[in-house]
């Protein structure tokens, strides 16, 4: 494996039941900028159902202090496990990655979960810093969809 090719991994506990969390990615993604506004403005389904493999959904974020845009196909989808896989076909991670994956899985913890976020990526040249920050945006997002889950939403 060259430096080329990077795996990011994050584990952290919410209060969410994982079935809701993995719900707001799965079938509900248009309101994770209700949940979490300073992050992610909106998402859109361009292709397909929500939910579905194979559906195409764009995302419009601001990250690292500027607008961007994402369109990602998912990829894969267990509901039994809280999984699901977002590939990146386009946007602005891609002027830095040849392939970029998302992975989140929520598993039940006590009264709340576990949330583990993966990472998978390709970069364009070896002078492309590994994406920490992109792990701390999804991270952060995901406390504030938490918070969101348990205000009663």
């Amino acid at each position: 494996m060259s430096g080329l090719y990077g795996k990011l991994e994050a584990d952290f506990e919410i209060k969410a039941p994982a079935s809701k969390f993995h719900e707001m990615f799965h079938t509900k993604p248009h309101h994770v900028s209700n949940a979490s506004g300073d992050k992610v403005q909106g998402c859109e389904l361009h292709e397909g159902e929500w939910g579905k493999v194979g559906s195409v959904i764009y995302w419009n974020y601001f990250h690292e202090g500027k607008a961007k845009v994402a369109k990602q196909v998912i990829e894969a989808v267990d509901e039994e496990k809280n999984l699901i896989v977002l590939k990146m076909i386009e946007g602005d991670l891609m002027k830095d990655y040849k392939n970029f994956k998302f992975i989140m899985q929520a598993t039940p913890k006590g009264k709340g979960s576990v949330v583990h976020w993966t990472l998978i990526y390709e970069k364009l040249h070896e002078n492309i810093p590994h994406s920490y920050s992109m792990l701390e945006f999804v991270a952060a997002m995901s406390k504030d969809i938490d918070a969101y889950l348990m205000g009663g939403n």
